[in-house]
């Protein structure tokens, strides 16, 4: 198995350490911190088997919430003049008309002189973001092994004719946009996709929108859960008949690959149900998605395929406007029509070409979404993959090819870790990796250079690194970030195990103005880019098995659509009865007035009643479960003021287990992380103290089942209300709500 790899904010490895208190009370050393530290965002590598602890990570984790204070959301108030007219000012343009700016710049630019302007009518390509005239350099591409011509003549002659067709009027143009209906048709015709970045924003909504106050009143029923929304819903689209919203080509093609596996149409499908809120352009926060690692294979994949569809139908229907305009613009060129820029409707561009971003942690799992993607693009369109076999050699498990399954994923073999882990981190576990994929006529491109990509696949990790050097080096940046207009953040809760402030730093970089042109063509922006406001425009979903606070607060605070938010809340059954064992399970609440002081208050309780009772029990065997590493962080350094030795070195570590198992060492500290990258059987506990409840739900009754052989039996769990989501899960929605709002205090669970 592939050692997975820890997205450490720190470089140090998963938490686990044991300690040797001794019966010497020493001096409160727990110093107090407080949690509301400014950010401070560093990229750091990240391997799990990194030495050595550091309190940076303290201030990492924690920066989601002193930045909900500090870093309100950077919203541009409605100004004037626009940022538009700025950038004719700078161009020296902004007395003149827009076509004769136009014009003048272009000639300026290729040193030609007004006497130059009728050979550059003629001559003149036209050169957009959708365009793939700069696309079909000479690189030399790998095939898709379902290519039936000869790899080395057909790769140069369909990269031939994709230059000559892209802006001509040739049968093999009209073929790529006809089915149904035509290019000017589905453009003209009223979509979601149109309506959506067609809308104006008035100068009210702006600032409605900026001052973020949009509130969940609205609800809709779904099975065993609701959605609530921010504005009115009407999830079920208003797509009756084929093909449901979907570019025609994509809708057949979907069609023939659906149809073996025993379906017949979309609008019967489980991917039509999650298309189609897709479709409606609003935010999405969907938080309970089975996994693929937790037999939940179908329903992962019916999502996903969802949001692959709606990516591939946003792509499709930009470049399908772009390549009309352009012909357009072509004919009008040959008529030498002047001012056909200052119409509207040539206002289809954003700063730069990538509209699709897709976050996910690790390389296996972009793996398995960009072949599905290949899957899910028409054949017309993917004749040919490029860099389809490099792409293969670094995302995909690196072993043979009988150790995987059909869908890259690798198949699990004999091991002591649970199935699930083996799902998961059985494959590349790379966490640091960015690929951009760029579609055009016959071709799909991968790992393209991101300024000419549709489509862009990181991991947070690889985007902060990418985000850190712009930083550092004023040459470099990260401006193809800024016309994303469809955000897909893919199993969060996995994320939030890596480092989640890394994924919000990314969000928050989403849409600012470019810093530099990249041979934008100005008079084609759409209006909203150019006033700053593209930002109300993008869609965000995120998809993940589980919420925290930090997902919540990224979604509340920086999701700003004018179309609304929609979520999902569910009642949650707990999980104690997986809890094998006859533990007596006693939660015990800790009140607190604030989130502010929710910590403090935690680590005061520990010390004053719960420590005492383990340093005067005398007993070993003592396992400290700690959901996070600022509490890690936080109780270790009590346990060093009150002279307790630490086994803090890999080397230790290695050891710590039969040490402790062997009663040389009477308190180990095991975090949720540790447990979650490497789900060691920890033996030899007598007695668990649950310093913090586990954000994943299925860790709980994994970590109880390890007091098998202990002779007490016995589980404390420490909670506040502000636990009222990690603590829903674990024992129910209901008992929850009691729990936190009851007059008691301690609860028992056998």
């Amino acid at each position: 198995m592939a050692k997975p790899r820890s997205n450490n904010k720190t470089g140090s490895k998963p938490n686990m350490l044991t300690t040797k208190p001794t019966t010497h009370s020493g001096k409160n050393g727990g110093r107090k911190r407080n949690r509301f530290e400014d950010k401070k965002r560093q990229h750091i590598p990240s391997s799990p088997s990194d030495s050595g602890t550091s309190s940076e990570e303290h201030s990492e984790e924690h920066s989601d919430i002193a930045s909900e204070d500090e870093q309100e959301e950077e919203v541009a108030v409605y100004r004037e003049p626009s940022m538009y007219d700025n950038l004719l000012k700078i161009l020296g343009s902004a007395s003149e008309s827009i076509a004769d700016a136009y014009k003048r710049r272009q000639r300026a630019e290729e040193g030609k002189s007004d006497t130059d302007e009728a050979e550059e009518d003629e001559e003149d390509d036209l050169e957009l973001s959708g365009s793939d005239e700069e696309e079909d350099e000479a690189e030399e591409g790998d095939l898709d092994p379902t290519n039936v011509e000869e790899a080395s003549v057909a790769d140069m002659e369909e990269h031939s004719e994709d230059d000559a067709a892209e802006l001509s009027d040739t049968e093999e143009e009209e073929e790529y946009t006809e089915n149904t209906s035509s290019i000017a048709n589905e453009s003209e015709s009223p979509s979601s996709f149109s309506n959506h970045l067609g809308s104006k924003l008035l100068k009210e909504e702006v600032e409605s929108l900026s001052a973020n106050k949009g509130k969940y009143k609205w609800e809709v029923d779904a099975v065993n859960c609701k959605w609530v929304a921010t504005k009115e819903p009407h999830l079920e689209d208003s797509y009756t008949s084929p093909p449901y919203g979907l570019n025609q080509k994509l809708y057949d093609h979907w069609l023939n690959t659906y149809k073996p596996s025993g379906g017949q149409d979309l609008h019967s499908s489980r991917q039509r149900s999650f298309f189609s809120l897709c479709n409606s352009y609003r935010d999405i926060l969907h938080h309970n998605k089975k996994p693929f690692y937790l037999k939940g294979r179908e329903e992962d994949s019916s999502i996903m395929d969802g949001y692959l569809l709606h990516s591939l139908n946003h792509v499709f229907k930009t470049r399908d406007i772009v390549t009309k305009n352009e012909k357009k613009l072509a004919k009008e060129k040959e008529s030498k029509t002047e001012g056909i820029l200052d119409s509207e409707s040539f206002l289809d561009q954003g700063f730069t070409r990538p509209k699709v971003l897709i976050l996910l942690p690790f390389a296996s799992i972009a793996f398995r979404v960009v072949n599905r993607l290949i899957e899910l693009t028409p054949s017309g369109n993917r004749a040919t993959v490029d860099h389809i076999g490099r792409f293969s050699d670094e995302y995909g498990t690196g072993r043979a090819d009988d150790q995987e399954g059909e869908d890259g994923m690798a198949k699990t073999w004999k091991t002591s870790k649970p199935s699930d882990f083996q799902s998961l981190f059985g494959g590349n576990n790379n966490d640091h990796f960015m690929v951009g994929i760029k579609f055009t006529k016959k071709t799909i491109k991968l790992e393209s250079d991101f300024y000419t990509s549709d489509i862009i696949v990181a991991s947070p990790l690889g985007l902060i690194t990418k985000i850190g050097e712009a930083e550092a080096d004023k040459e470099k940046d990260v401006d193809y970030l800024s016309s994303i207009e469809v955000l897909i953040v893919d199993h969060a809760d996995v994320i939030t195990m890596q480092n989640w402030s890394h994924a919000k730093t990314v969000v928050e970089q989403l849409n600012r103005i470019p810093s530099k042109q990249h041979g934008t063509d100005i008079m084609r922006i759409r209006p909203w880019y150019r006033d700053g406001h593209a930002r109300f425009y993008r869609q965000t979903i995120i998809l993940g098995s589980h919420v925290n606070p930090d997902i919540n607060a990224v979604f509340n605070k920086h999701c700003l659509n004018y179309k609304g938010r929609v979520k999902l809340l569910c009642e949650h059954k707990g999980v104690l009865p997986k809890v094998l064992l006859q533990v007596r399970q006693i939660y015990d609440r800790i009140d607190t007035e604030s989130l502010v002081d929710a910590d403090d208050a935690r680590l005061d309780y520990f010390k004053n009643k719960v420590y005492p009772k383990i340093k005067d029990s005398g007993q070993g065997g003592i396992m400290i479960f700690i959901s996070s590493y600022f509490d890690f962080v936080r109780v270790r350094n009590f346990l060093k003021s009150e002279d307790a030795s630490m086994d803090t070195k890999n080397s230790d570590i290695s050891r710590a287990r039969g040490w402790f198992f062997q009663g040389k060492r009477k308190i180990m500290l095991y975090t949720e992380r540790a447990h979650f990258y490497y789900r060691h059987k920890i033996r030899g506990i007598q007695n668990l103290v649950i310093y913090s409840l586990p954000e994943r739900k299925e860790f709980y009754p994994e970590i109880v089942n390890m007091l098998e052989g202990s002779n007490s039996m016995n589980c404390t769990v420490l909670f506040s209300r502000f636990d009222l989501l990690r603590l829903e899960r674990i024992v129910g929605t209901a008992p929850a709500k009691r729990m936190v709002t009851s007059d008691k205090r301690i609860f028992t669970f056998c």
